[in-house]
């Protein structure tokens, strides 16, 4: 791991921060291949995986992105946690305008409670829509925090964003499985079940570069980077991800999955950071 780091350090951020969330994309790919040695998926294993998620999400927000974003703040005080809160919001509102124009359907949920603008694509484009929509402040926080890593801010560590790529990738995992498998439930071969749920998460690589770049471009905006992403991550997990886990029996699987995920994402980050 000290290897690793000590390589990222070395190269252009941009380019850390692609390599970066090509790992968390590859994993996700991982989870969509076990498309090809599985039938089905147990509804308390996807209600489990998704409460894990939830939880790596919401730790990631507070440990990798906004305690970050907060001390590399200038001032005291309340003037010190302006741009956190300001970028917070920023961050809820986009996803808040994204969820309410991209068209979408979650996991769980009836092809009757589709969201966004209406549109005939079929259900398998939906499903995939919706997690593409989780990846996106993902990727955002991987480049955000080689971007001030790079532009010398105290605070941001190589450390910090490997062990955030870590936390994104292990919950891209299951994640991945958990988009494939509805796909060949519905009728799809292993193969295009496979493949819609792999490019869930190819905005990722995309979103970890733009956001890198965009603070190396525009250093004062980084503690309003990092909490934008903490925001828009913050606003997909109360708003998509604990929902789909509270539509079936299996409540507390999905709730003892999320203590997980924030358990492992907070001991990364403290840990690698």
């Amino acid at each position: 791991m000290e290897a690793l780091i000590a390589y990222l350090e070395g190269i252009d951020p941009i380019l850390a921060a692609l390599l970066a969330t090509l790992f968390t994309w590859a994993l996700t790919a991982a989870g969509a291949g076990l498309v090809f040695f599985f039938k089905t998926m147990n509804r308390a294993v996807l209600d489990g995986m998704l409460g894990f998620t939830g939880g790596v999400m919401v730790a990631a927000s507070f440990w990798s992105l906004l305690a970050p974003g907060i001390e590399m703040s200038p001032g005291e005080g309340f003037v010190k946690v302006i741009p956190a809160a300001v970028g917070f919001l920023l961050g809820a509102l986009f996803i808040f305008g994204l969820d309410k124009v991209l068209p979408h359907l979650h996991i769980n949920f009836k092809e009757s409670e589709k969201e966004g603008i209406e549109t005939p694509w079929r259900r398998t484009t939906l499903l995939t829509l919706a997690i593409t929509l989780h990846n996106i402040p993902e990727g955002l926080a991987v480049g955000v925090l080689f971007g001030g890593v790079a532009a010398g801010f105290e605070g941001a560590t190589v450390g910090g964003a490997v062990a955030l790529a870590l936390g994104i990738g292990l919950q891209n995992f299951p994640e991945g499985f958990a988009v494939a498998m509805p796909l060949r439930r519905f009728g799809l071969s292993r193969r295009k079940s496979f493949m819609y749920g792999q490019s869930s998460a190819l905005v990722e690589p995309i979103a970890g570069v733009l956001g890198a770049w965009a603070v190396l471009t525009f250093q004062p905006i980084l503690p309003y980077a990092l909490s934008f992403a903490a925001g828009a991550m913050i606003f997909v997990v109360v708003e998509e991800v604990i929902p789909e886990t509270q539509l079936d029996r299996y409540t507390d699987i999905a709730t003892l999955g999320f203590i997980g995920g924030f358990i492992i994402m907070m001991i990364l980050d403290v840990g690698l950071g």
